[in-house]
């Protein structure tokens, strides 16, 4: 898997000016933006979002969690979340079973997710 490095000493830029076009944040100019996303495309670089989020900011991941993974009801509701987030955002699923003290640890471990779904649903057979 290509990294930030990788694409910078291949594109002939620094790993800021990677960021900078990635983020596309602050000033970069256009030729040298079009050679790093070339190399991007080349090497098939995808931004890992643990990595990302590690720098302090928030990760581009939400977490669903559910009351009972069992339940019929879940499947098309995660399916319909993926669908929904896959082009911005990963999806971390938990099962909770019901269980504050599930929740909470989730919680303290995924504290950089920039967003959270705990459905209660309850489901009677």
């Amino acid at each position: 898997m290509a990294t930030t490095r990788d694409v910078a000493r291949i594109a002939g830029v620094s790993v800021a000016t990677i960021s900078r076009v990635i983020n596309k944040k602050g000033s970069v100019n256009p030729e040298t933006t079009g050679q790093v996303l070339r190399v991007i495309e080349q090497l098939q670089y995808e931004l890992n979002a643990v990595a990302h989020g590690l720098a302090g900011k928030k990760i581009r991941i939400i977490a669903l969690i559910l009351l009972n993974i069992l339940s019929p009801f879940f499947p098309i509701l995660v399916l319909g979340v993926e669908d929904m987030a896959h082009r911005c955002l990963t999806v971390i699923l938990g099962n909770s079973d019901n269980l504050g003290f599930k929740i909470f640890l989730y919680k303290g471990t995924l504290e950089k997710v920039c967003g959270w779904l705990h459905l209660r649903f309850e489901y009677d057979s």
